[in-house]
């Protein structure tokens, strides 16, 4: 990869991730077969926020460096401000077209099976806890967390410039102890938040400390025979596990001794096996993906390249489609092949939207904006982390303009 190019590594899987969960959205939906979260422990979520939080180590590093703290603080909380509008705006347009649809077919499947129900009883007190991130109806789960993990950002990046490894050790206790002893944020009317943002931190910040530049260190550990023969025992491994769960063939193959180590395999405060096999998994990624990669630039991976350039607007979208096509297969036809046609359908508007977006942003601007921190135009991968390697970052002097 030469100096000054993107690396189109991060758009891609971020572009895999946004497709997997688009499908991943659709109940009873037969390509869940073809994603990630069938076929072992982890799954797409896992991937988006160790990259989101490694796209702002590698943006806001150069900048938090040269002492332009306040600055970075403020382009984050910017950021954080959009994504609250964009949620807040995917809220409103979520519930209307679901309560359109229970109340247009007459059926009240829809609103309970996305938790609707009690917003439209007291439409008053449901937006009052939506504004608060306390009431979220299904789907609507991960803006929120990212949300609050871009707003602790600072803090982070802080921490990271002074003390590094204490700052990643303090990540990690306080990932096992929100675990221990249950810490979570509260959901309305009860519950707690499904992504904990107590244990998801930690994924972030280990993504944050990696773009930071502190990669390097780790990256021949990573690639080591040793490490690659652990990381592909562990994918086989939980591959054997996942599959058992749905082939009865081969529930005997898992000893009884393990399933009690193992479950239950907690996503919402991420459970140390998810987190061990998405480390895996990353490590073989960082070993078999080279950042030079000619078919990462090849016109057939063009679609998931710009999906994962352009992620905010084509994940809000997703879930907009997602209950159409939902709603489809119940009102319309559940067959298989109208399961693939609405899945691909959905895929196609997803990458129009972020054709769309590629193209708005070569439209004239007013302002230049001087490149001293990281300056946010939309929802893309950060120009400089486009740039840097998964685990390999190299840290520019001045940072460019762009987000995460």
């Amino acid at each position: 990869m030469g100096q000054g190019e993107r690396d189109l590594r991060l758009d891609f899987l971020r572009g895999v991730g946004q497709w997997m969960i688009f499908v991943d959205h659709i109940p009873y939906n037969f390509l869940n077969w073809f994603t990630l979260r069938n076929y072992g422990f982890c799954d797409a979520a896992e991937f988006f926020v160790y990259i989101s939080g490694y796209s702002i180590g590698f943006a806001y590093g150069p900048a938090v460096r040269a002492g332009e703290m306040v600055a970075a603080t403020k382009r984050l909380w910017t950021r954080a401000a959009q994504l609250y509008v964009a949620h807040i705006f995917l809220f409103l347009f979520f519930t209307a077209q679901i309560s359109r649809a229970a109340r247009r077919f007459d059926n009240p499947m829809y609103k309970d099976e996305f938790n609707v129900a009690q917003f439209l009883e007291n439409p008053d007190v449901m937006i009052q806890q939506a504004l608060l991130l306390k009431y979220k109806p299904v789907n609507l789960d991960v803006l929120p967390l990212y949300i609050v993990l871009v707003v602790a950002a600072p803090l982070i990046l802080w921490g990271l410039l002074r003390r590094p490894t204490l700052t990643l050790v303090c990540s990690g206790l306080l990932y096992l102890v929100s675990r221990h002893f249950g810490w979570n944020l509260p959901s309305f009317p009860d519950g707690h938040w499904y992504f904990n943002p107590f244990a998801w931190q930690f994924l972030f910040v280990f993504g944050i400390w990696c773009g930071f530049g502190n990669g390097p260190q780790i990256r021949p550990w990573v690639k080591s025979l040793p490490n690659q023969i652990l990381s592909w025992t562990i994918v086989v491994v939980a591959l054997v596990i996942a599959l058992s769960w749905n082939f009865e063939a081969l529930y005997g193959l898992v000893p009884e001794s393990i399933g009690k180590i193992l479950y239950p395999i907690d996503k919402t405060s991420l459970a140390p096996v998810r987190l061990i096999h998405f480390l895996a998994l990353l490590a073989i990624v960082v070993k078999l993906l080279p950042p030079d990669l000619p078919a990462l630039r090849s016109e057939h991976l063009r679609p998931i390249i710009l999906c994962g350039q352009r992620s905010l607007p084509v994940f809000c979208f997703g879930v907009i489609l997602a209950f159409t096509a939902h709603w489809i297969l119940v009102q319309v036809s559940g067959s298989i092949a109208m399961q693939i046609l609405v899945s691909v359908g959905g895929i196609g508007l997803m990458t129009g939207v972020a054709w769309l977006a590629t193209w708005y942003r070569t439209l004239p601007t007013l302002v230049t904006v001087p490149a001293t921190v990281p300056v946010d135009h939309g929802d893309e991968v950060p120009a400089e982390a486009e740039k840097a390697s998964i685990a390999e970052p190299s840290a520019p002097e001045r940072v460019p303009t762009e987000r995460a």
